[in-house]
């Protein structure tokens, strides 16, 4: 599922997403606006309309303006119509429902905050300390010595968090474009970084063609000299470019082998994009060397005509990669659309279905595919009803949190939690939900001091989870 598709009337969002795997022909006899709100709007705009806070209107800010939005939909924005799924009353009456709930800004956004910064849990008490404020939306995060580290905001600005707490800007960043899910993503360190100082970003990349914008997912190298990058060079630009704004996947991880894992999506075309190997890099993972060339080893290097950098096929929009400490395993969560968002261990050279299998539907409530799996394609280890819209994911490793070790945890933008799942083996056996309310829960990491780091939005702060017991 998407929580923050540039759609609707306001950059950065999407109407769309409900609470169940529902009928949607049982839904329409429900004229309720504030019904099909929840049903349909409030993954994406929130359940108390905070999402629609310190936005700028992009389509309209009047009721007609929302009508058209809602009717006929914004297909570069990945915003699906709703002409077919609600009535023109039920729309007129959402419309009304909307600009009435957004007249009181501060009823939804401090509702339900949390009032303390210690939280229970089912095995330990956390205190979540504040690391770093003044973001927008903080996306990624990496560690550096001296108790610093390094932060992404999707805005395109970068910053290395002082010791002192402090944010320092940095230099040298590429030029992104910074609408819908677009903008400066994440990053993460060589395995060499203490020699060679280099460190890798992922970043919306854009130009202008026959008048029109155009945008892809990009990996970047640099150098790191203080406050700012020297030596930049796209290691990986993504083929091909798309007018759409959203699905740019963009988590990495360097594996065990030493090879730049990444995730790039789909770019709202799942008709085409996920399902071909061949002249196309969306909606898969890909597998490079820390210079940008192939593994010889890589799945489809052999294979006429395919993208050699390809690793595994048939996602939609990934955005938690991390590595399993023991096995070393690449494992990845991803947006379903209504329902049916996954965890996953990629396999070389395996096809994850989407979208000829899924759990979930389309926003709009119309099905996708009738089939939730199918020979050749890889099942998810787990998926959620509803979507919580995962995005981050790290185990947890070490002593300090009683009883995580080698839990799983994903950041809920929809939900804005931290979820955390234990695991047997390969299944998720119970999940517990921490810190509800935080915020959208953009990252999450463990860090080398052994500690977890959060990133969350509304507003951009970095939290560390300090276990009191």
């Amino acid at each position: 599922m998407l929580r923050d598709i540039s759609a609707f009337v306001l950059p950065g969002i999407m109407i769309a997403i409900g609470f169940s795997f529902s009928n949607v022909e049982q839904e329409r006899k429900k004229i309720d606006p504030e019904t099909n709100y929840r049903n349909y709007c409030a993954g994406c705009h929130g359940e108390k309309m905070d999402m629609f806070v310190d936005r700028n209107w992009k389509f309209g800010n009047k009721k007609e303006d929302l009508f058209k939005s809602v009717k006929y939909g914004r297909e570069n924005e990945g915003m699906p119509a709703f002409g077919e799924s609600l009535t023109d009353k039920e729309i007129n009456a959402l419309a009304d429902y909307i600009l009435d709930g957004i007249k009181n800004v501060d009823k939804y956004t401090s509702n339900n905050k949390p009032v303390s910064d210690v939280f229970k849990t089912e095995e330990i008490d956390i205190k979540l300390e504040l690391v770093a404020e003044g973001m927008d939306i903080p996306w990624g995060m990496a560690f550096l010595p001296r108790n610093e580290m390094l932060v992404t905001d999707r805005n395109g600005k970068f910053y290395k968090v002082k010791s002192d707490k402090s944010l320092q800007p940095i230099t040298g960043v590429p030029e992104v474009l910074s609408k819908g899910q677009g903008g400066l993503m994440d990053v993460v360190l060589d395995p060499d970084f203490a020699k060679n100082k280099l460190i890798y970003l992922s970043y919306s990349k854009f130009k202008n063609e026959g008048g029109s914008i155009l945008a892809t997912t990009a990996i970047m190298r640099a150098k790191l000299d203080g406050d700012k990058l020297n030596d930049q060079k796209d290691i990986f630009v993504a083929a091909p470019y798309s007018r759409t704004q959203h699905h740019y996947g963009s988590r990495m991880q360097f594996g065990k082998d030493g090879y730049l894992y990444f995730s790039v999506g789909e770019r709202g075309n799942e008709k085409v994009n996920p399902q071909e190997i061949k002249g196309n890099d969306l909606g898969k993972v890909h597998r490079i060397k820390s210079d940008g060339s192939i593994p010889a080893d890589n799945p489809f290097v052999k294979t006429t005509g395919a993208e050699a950098s390809i690793y595994a096929y048939g996602h939609r929009n990934p955005q938690g990669m991390t590595i399993h400490p023991e096995t070393g395993k690449i494992w990845t969560n991803e947006h379903g659309p209504r329902g049916g968002d996954e965890i996953n261990i990629e396999e070389a050279g395996k096809n994850y279905g989407w979208p000829v299998i899924t759990y979930g539907i389309n926003y709009n409530g119309k099905p996708i595919s009738n089939l939730t799996s199918k020979t050749g394609m890889v099942q998810p280890i787990h998926y959620w009803i509803p979507s919580i819209g995962p995005s981050g994911l790290a185990f947890v490793k070490g002593n300090k949190y009683k009883n995580w070790e080698g839990n799983l945890l994903s950041g809920s933008l929809r939900f804005k939690f931290l979820q955390r799942s234990i695991l047997k083996g390969t299944k998720v056996v119970k999940e517990e939900i921490l810190f509800k309310n935080i915020g959208r829960v953009r990252d999450v990491k463990m860090a080398p001091d052994g500690f977890i780091y959060i990133a969350v939005e509304s507003p951009g702060r970095i939290y560390k989870l300090v276990p009191l017991n």
